[in-house]
Order: C-alpha cells, then structure tokens, then sequence
C-alpha cells in the first residue's frame, strides 16, 4: 500500500463528481472501468498502490514482499458538512507469509512475478475473446506455453500430457491398448461437439459425475488422471465420496476439454492450447485500464481513498474521501476486495451474490488457496523454456485432496534474468497447515536435495545428475483468502480465484456490470 503521507501534496481531482468511482486495479475492477467508459460514462479510477493489477499484479520481488506483509489502514477522516464519513476499514487478505532467499539471488527488481498464480490464457477463452472485442489486445504480447507435464506418483516421474490425437500417437509410454482407449474417448466427445453421426453422450451420463463416465469408458487409472486433472483440469479428487467441492459433471468435463480442443491452433503463431503475457498477468488489467483511458476514464496512483460519505439522513451512498483530504462524488462505488463495505449506510439496489457458484464455479468460499513463487537456476526438463506441472491428488502422499498445479517461466517472457526461472504454484486448502504442506511437498519433488540421491550410481552420473536438478534461489509461500462479490450502491469485488484460466472471472465481471448498471443485455464484450 502507498505511504499516506505524500497525497496531501497532490493537485485537487477535477472534477469533483463522476457517474462511477472504482478503487484498486484489478482485473475486475479494469474491466468494469473500460465497459463504464466505453458506454460514456465518467470513471474515476484510483488506486492506493504505486502499480496496477492490485491482487492480479505483477511485482518484483521487493515489493511482493512489501505487498504481503503490509496492510495498513487508513485513517479516521473528518466529516463534511451535512454528510457523515464512514472510514473505510481494510481486511488481511493474505496470511502465514513465509519468503526465504540464497545468497546466490541477485538484483531482485530484475523479477516479475505473478501474485495471483499460476495462471494461463486458453487460446479460445473469454478472456482471449474479450481482449480481441475490445481492442485491449494491442497492448499485450504473448508466448506459448511449451509443454504439459503430471506427475506420476507411483513411478516418481514428470511425463508429458497426451492431449490430442497427435499426442497420442507420439507418446512412446503408451502402449497400443491405452492408445486406443484414448483415441476412442476422445472421437466419442468430438463427435458429441460437433455435426458428425454417430454415437452421442446421452443426458444421463451428461449429468453424472466425469469420474464415473471415464470408468464407463474403461479407461484405465492413469488415462483417468489425466484427463481429470490435467485436461479437464478438476480442482480436488473426484474419487471421493464425501468430496468438499462440487463433483466435476461430465457435461462440464466435456465442456472443458472443448475449451482444450478449440484452443489449439487457433492461431497459427500460436502452436499448442496455451499463452502466456510477455512481462506476467499483471499486464491483462493494464491493457483494460489503458483501453479505459483512450475512452476518457481518470487514473490516479498512490491516492489512497480513507471514508465514504453517506447522507446524514438517508444514509445512503454520496461519495469517498481522499487521504489527502478532497471529497469526490459519485453515483456508484466499486471497491477492491481488500476494503469492508462499511455498515451504517443505506446500500440501495444491493444483491448480495450469497452463492458461490455465482462468483466462484464449483469453489467453495469457505476454503484457501495456498500459493507459492520459487526461482530456481535450471528448468524442471532441458531446453524448456515454459511448462504447466499437474500433481493429482494423492501423487505426492496420500492424505493429499487437492490438484497441485506449477507453471513454470523463462526469461522469454520477460519475467526473470537470463539463466533463471520462475515457478508458480497453487492449490485449493481448508487451512494454512494444509496449504503449506500440499506446497511444501510440491517443492520438494521440484527442488529436490542435490545431496540426496541413490547410492548405487556413479560418480559422474551423481555430478550430472546435481546439475539438472533446479537449484532453489528464492521462495515465497502464503495463504490468500477466497472472498465473495456484492452489488449495490457501493460494490465489492471478489479475490482471484483457483482457476488456471480466467473465464470465470470475466463471467462474474459481466454479471456485477450488468447488475450495476442496471442496463438490461449490457455485454461487456461489446466494449
């Protein structure tokens, strides 16, 4: 957060009234601002932090850590004539912060990393579609994410994730029967899709869970997982039967693997289903808040917003109040998810969106996602610049529940100095104690002990075989909170989710836009 006390030195904001004011820079809130713009209305936009991107930024390792640790609140305002101020109290968002670094790691602002990853773009997802519809997409570039590899717990190894048909055929670790299975499967839901005869999926199977389908299909366990987890991308095991989240449906595991399919060669620079921004996530709300800008929203850094002001006697929403002492005034209010919606006010029009499915898909609001971002010398397979990395669960011990997911970057994409890479990590917990154990084992098959290795090998094969290992240089591991949206007079966004992609949030982006502007068939995609 910015340091308070510089603001008072700040030009007075003109004007003094907007249609909407949006606090914090976050996906949600970008989005949000550049609809609003685009429809002609006036935005002012602010933002406590130096940067943009809030709880989706992109940060170097200095300020991370600042981001992490310090959340100071703001102070008691005065009030304004004929209205009262209700100061605007922040929330720990992040917890059990833990960041550890060698002596090896150097000039630390050279790093970007992501604070809410890992995280990809599917080359056919809504988000892809919304930065192409509202021209946002000229102010991002991209690369490919090179590979996908799962861990098999049983044999103790990365193998690459059969994902096409192609794919198939070239995986030398299966054999013809598995092949075949697979190939079978994967016609089976082509067919379903798109406009060929033959066998279709009937709504009975559409409705049952995805795990009790492909055992239908007969496809053996680790197929199974694959699919599940790494293509299909399940958040927890779906063998359970008391699961804590929702059972993964197969028509949402088909829906899914469409997503997949779709993805790949969408573009022809583009060579498999996934992309990553050149410079880190940070820069999809970057690209929306400057496409807000061309079309005349007010941007203002490092001006944190201490009270919102309320009619004495309807207590109803009037405005916010400056730390450094200006009062604004605005029909409607968005907040950053680090800010509680102050009590005592009159929230007219206000929904509050009590399901989770609304917000989150499946996720449950009650659970945590334990993230982590290491550096290391080596990547995980030579001359692989980029990779996502799925653990099912129970692959690294067996009490394990949730999906364990790495992406892991090069300095290609601009996100770490040459000879370098940077490793995100992410699961779904009920606790810290869980989340940091599911990390921690996560680590430890990524960042094994050089000094632990068999000791029926050579000692040549032992030199080479320290080299390859990735040499850990720096680490972070934390808790982030889940939180739910509200809409009304003032709004409040929700915390990045699990999701690897964003099509979630750009669905519930659009819903709270549409509730708060009140404008029936708004699309944001028509930006």
């Amino acid at each position: 957060m910015a340091d308070d006390s510089d603001t008072t030195s700040f030009p007075p904001i003109e004007p003094t009234s907007f249609d909407l004011i949006i606090i914090g820079t976050g996906l949600h809130e970008s989005i949000i601002a550049a609809a609003a713009s685009a429809a002609g209305k006036s935005v002012l936009h602010l933002d406590p932090n130096a940067f943009y991107g809030s709880h989706f930024a992109s940060l170097s390792l200095p300020d991370l850590s600042t981001f992490l640790t310090s959340q100071p609140p703001p102070s008691l305002p005065i009030s304004p004539q004929n209205l009262v101020s209700l100061p605007l109290q922040t929330r720990t968002l992040y917890s059990d912060v833990s960041i550890s670094k060698s002596d090896e790691i150097e000039d630390e602002r050279r790093y970007c990393v992501d604070l809410a990853g890992p995280r990809v773009l599917f080359c056919a997802d809504l988000a892809v579609d919304l930065l192409l519809k509202s021209s946002a997409n000229q102010y991002m570039e991209f690369k490919n994410v090179d590979e996908c590899l799962i861990w098999e717990g049983t044999s103790k190894e990365f193998r690459n994730v059969p994902d096409s048909r192609s794919a198939i055929f070239k995986d030398k670790r299966l054999d013809w029967r598995e092949k075949n299975q697979l190939t079978k499967f994967f016609k089976l839901v082509q067919r379903h899709l798109g406009d060929e005869e033959g066998e279709r999926i009937s709504k009975e199977d559409l409705e049952s869970p995805f795990a009790e389908f492909l055992d239908k299909m007969a496809l053996p366990p680790k197929i199974k997982s694959i699919i599940l987890y790494a293509i299909a991308m399940a958040d927890c095991d779906q063998g359970l039967t008391e699961i804590k989240t929702e059972v993964l449906k197969t028509k949402e595991g088909i829906k899914r693997l469409a997503l997949y399919n779709s993805s790949v060669g969408r573009f022809p620079n583009a060579l498999g289903a996934l992309i990553y921004p050149i410079y880190g996530q940070g820069e999809l709300p970057q690209a929306f808040c400057r496409r807000a800008a061309v079309k005349g929203c007010i941007y203002v850094l490092r001006m944190p917003v201490i009270a919102v002001l309320i009619d004495d006697e309807s207590k109803s929403y009037k405005g916010v109040k400056l730390s450094s002492g200006q009062d604004l005034f605005s029909q409607k209010l968005v907040l950053d998810p680090s800010f509680i919606v102050p009590s005592g006010m009159k929230n007219s029009s206000s929904d509050i969106l009590q399901e989770s499915s609304v917000i989150f898909g499946s996720k449950n609001i009650n659970q945590k996602v334990a993230r982590g971002i290491c550096i290391a010398k080596t990547p995980l397979k030579p001359n692989v610049s980029s990779c996502l990395v799925f653990f099912p669960p129970r692959s690294l011990y067996p009490e394990q529940v949730s999906t364990v997911r790495v992406l892991q970057l090069a300095s290609n994409i601009a996100v770490c100095p040459s000879g370098t890479f940077v490793y995100h990590i992410s699961a779904l917990c009920e606790d810290a104690i869980e989340g940091k154990k599911l990390l921690s084992e996560a680590v430890n098959v990524l960042f094994p002990d050089p000094s632990i290795s068999p000791t029926n090998i050579s000692k040549e094969e032992h030199d080479n075989l320290e080299e390859l290992q990735p040499t850990l240089l720096w680490h972070a591991l934390y808790i982030q909170e889940l939180s739910m949206g509200s809409v009304g007079s003032v709004s409040s966004m929700p915390m990045p989710d699990m999701n690897l992609n964003y099509n979630d949030a750009i669905e519930v982006t659009t819903k709270i836009y549409q509730m708060i502007d009140r404008t029936p068939v708004v699309r944001i995609v028509m930006l």
